[in-house]
Parts: structure tokens; C-alpha cells; sequence
């Protein structure tokens, strides 16, 4: 009886003192923030080989710049992805007096589709990461890799434009004086009036 008393109270000094970790973690803010301020979401452009550059700014836990901070920027080393000045998918640099740090000369890859750039940024021996989601894509849709609702885009699209330029071309050349039609059988790829 004694024994089980005992770990009752020894796992019930570990849970308490489990608790007040727990809350003082809670309350007490990173010593940083990382905002992203430039690339997000951005789409890059693989055939003119154009990107936004990502851009973060450290701030500290009273919302002010943190200049000299260290941050990495880091592509994806397969697949979509993009290089900095230098050609590496990995670029060091420092925080200006504003507190921002840029991805300089960020190009992308020719392969289409989506990454993210991971930015590890370290103040005083503290290290934070966050991600910057960038997309390659080219001037049109690339349907080797595309997915089935693209694949259907891509045929409704096509479908509407074969339409009405049968439609246009029978208005314009029928001269018959009754209401044009026009069928499109699907899966053949024919178009033709009735």
C-alpha cells in the first residue's frame, strides 16, 4: 500500500511540475517572429525563367526590426524548385537594419509544379524555421503532370472554344435562312453541321 502511495505522489509531482512547464511555455513569446513579406504564393515562370524573390523580416518580442540576424534560405534539391545568385539552392545571408533578408537572384528550375523555400532564421543561438509555398509553372499547362480536375479544365476549355467556332462558322457561311446547328461528338474529336 505504501508503494503505490508513493508513486502516486511521485507521478503527481511530475504532473504538476509537467503543468507549470506547460504554462510558463504558453505564456512566455518566441524571442522572434519570422513574417514573410515577398514570394508567397508566388508562381514562377519556368520558360522565362522569372520568380518573385522571397523576402522575410525578423522582428523581435517587442515588434521591433532585428538587424544582423542570420537566415537560410533553401530550396528543394529535386523536382520544382529554384536557385540564388550562384547557382545553389541554398543562400546565406544577413538582416539589413530593417530586418528583412532577400533571397537574391532566386530563378527557377525548368520543372513545373509546387515547393516551398524552407527559411531557417537563428538570433542568439535560437533557431526558427517557417516555409515560403512558390509554384513553377510555364506559359501553358503542362498535362503530362497535370492532375484529372486540370485535365477536365483543359478539355471544357477546349470544347467551348470548338463550339463556338463552329457555331461562328455557320452563322457566318450558312445563308441557308434556317437556325444553324452544329454537333460535336464527343470522343471522336469531329466537329460538323448537321
Amino acid at each position: 500500500m505504501a508503494n503505490s502511495n508513493g508513486r502516486t505522489r511521485t507521478f503527481r509531482g511530475i504532473l504538476i511540475g509537467w503543468m507549470a512547464l506547460c504554462t510558463a511555455l504558453a505564456q512566455e513569446p518566441p524571442p522572434f517572429q519570422i513574417l514573410v513579406i515577398g514570394g508567397e504564393g508566388s508562381i514562377n515562370n519556368v520558360k522565362q525563367r522569372t520568380a518573385r524573390e522571397p523576402i522575410v523580416e525578423v522582428r523581435d518580442r517587442n515588434n521591433r526590426p532585428v538587424a544582423g540576424a542570420v537566415v537560410l534560405f533553401e530550396a528543394p534539391h529535386a523536382g520544382a524548385s529554384g536557385t540564388f545568385t550562384g547557382g545553389s539552392p541554398a543562400l546565406r545571408v544577413t538582416t539589413n537594419a530593417q530586418g528583412r533578408a532577400v533571397g537574391q537572384g532566386f530563378r527557377p528550375n525548368n520543372v513545373q509544379g509546387n515547393f516551398s523555400v524552407n527559411v531557417s532564421v537563428t538570433v542568439d543561438g535560437v533557431t526558427q524555421t517557417t516555409l515560403i509555398n512558390m509554384t513553377n509553372a510555364g506559359a501553358g499547362v503542362n498535362v503530362a503532370h497535370a492532375g484529372h480536375g486540370k485535365l477536365i479544365a483543359i478539355a471544357a476549355v477546349a470544347g467551348a472554344a470548338i463550339a463556338a467556332g463552329t457555331i461562328a462558322a455557320l452563322h457566318s457561311g450558312g445563308g441557308g435562312g434556317g437556325t444553324p446547328s452544329a454537333t460535336i461528338a464527343a470522343g471522336t474529336g469531329t466537329v460538323g453541321g448537321r
